[in-house]
Parts: C-alpha cells; structure tokens; sequence
C-alpha cells in the first residue's frame, strides 16, 4: 500500500492512458462499423434454377438507394472476350410494337431487379458481336467459356462511381449447361484503388 501511495501519481497517469487506449479502440470499432453499414452494397445472383434459362439478379443490399448507371456483360470465350452494355434493351408489347426499356434508374435498398435469363444476354451479347448461335452455343470453333456481370452505380451523395461484379462457369456437357458462380459472393468496388478500375469500365463503354 505505501508503494502504491508513493506511486499514485504515476499510476494514474498510466491508468488514464490505457483507458484513452480503450476509448479509441472501440471508437474504431464503432467508426468501422458504420463505414461497413453505410458502404454500397451489391449482391449479383442466379434464381429460379441453375442451368443456363436461370434468372440474373441484382439486389441492393446497401442502407440506402442506389443509382445503376451501367450493367455490362463480359463473355470469356476461346478467342478475345465480348462485352456488352445491357443497361437499354428493345422488348416487343402485345401488339408487336418494339418498346425501348432501360435498366438505369435507383433500386431502393433492399430491392432486386432480374436482367433476363443467362441465356437472353448471351444472346444479346452475341448478336450484338455478329455471332451465329446454336441455342446458346456458338456456331463454329469458337466456345464460350464463362460470364461476368460488372454493374456501375452511384451510391447516395457520393460523386464517384462504385461497381460490383460476379463471374458465372458455363459448365456445357453438350447436352445442358449449367452456370456456376466462380466466387462465393459478390465482389465490391468500393475502395480508391477499385474505384479507378469502374472508371476505367466506364471509358471502355464510351
């Protein structure tokens, strides 16, 4: 007890210290939390089945809406990849007038939008390349290997541009093609570093 009397005033001053050591670290736990909640959030996804006719979703996951700007489509084939903005897309009505859609526009948060089956944008993908298909299969030696969906979006007062993409297997035994995801999730590009690569997306659109 008289050692810790003689030394209380040096006590004190490491007690205060480790107890601002406390205060910042679950001031960063804090802090880092909210920067996880408040970052945008994509998830890109296959429903109704598995195989090639499956749906291609995208659901917003984030706190808030989210502004799509851009859904591209990139094709691994045995040759160079084809790529595709999916974003504006012709549909035929009832009475067979050709209707402009567009997938632009904000998806509140927790909501989805489905882009067509897998099927449908490797079709689109390769009419727009001047491909002939056999189904979803290309005629001649070129093979189609794998699918990547890459979306550009603006996430609330934010002037830089996030993305989020997945890639798909196209698992073809000849007689039925499967699509597999090639990651457990979603990959964000939410980061400086990664943000530079969406912009880089963004000019080979252009």
């Amino acid at each position: 007890m008289q050692w810790i009397s003689d030394h209380a005033q040096a006590i004190n001053a490491i007690a205060g210290v480790l107890t601002l050591f406390v205060w910042v670290f679950y001031a960063q736990l804090l802090y880092n939390g909210y920067v996880r909640q408040r970052r945008a959030r994509l998830i890109i996804n296959r429903g109704q089945g598995k195989d090639i006719d499956s749906l291609c979703l995208i659901s917003n996951m984030s706190a808030e809406a989210i502004f799509i700007q851009h859904i591209v489509v990139r094709i691994e084939t045995s040759q160079e990849p084809l790529l595709l903005d999916v974003s504006d897309y012709q549909q035929s009505n009832d009475d067979g007038q050709t209707e402009y859609r567009s997938h632009q526009g904000p998806l509140s948060s927790g909501g989805y939008l489905h882009i067509g089956s897998f099927k449908e944008l490797i079709q689109r993908v390769a009419e727009d390349h001047d491909i002939e298909l056999d189904g979803h299969r290309p005629s001649g030696e070129l093979t189609f290997k794998a699918i990547e969906l890459r979306v550009i979006a603006i996430y609330g007062s934010e002037d830089q541009p996030v993305g989020a993409r997945r890639r798909f297997i196209l698992d073809d035994d000849g007689d039925a093609c499967s699509i597999t995801p090639a990651q457990l999730d979603t990959q964000r590009l939410t980061r400086r570093r990664d943000r530079r690569l969406v912009k880089q997306w963004m000019r080979n659109l252009e």
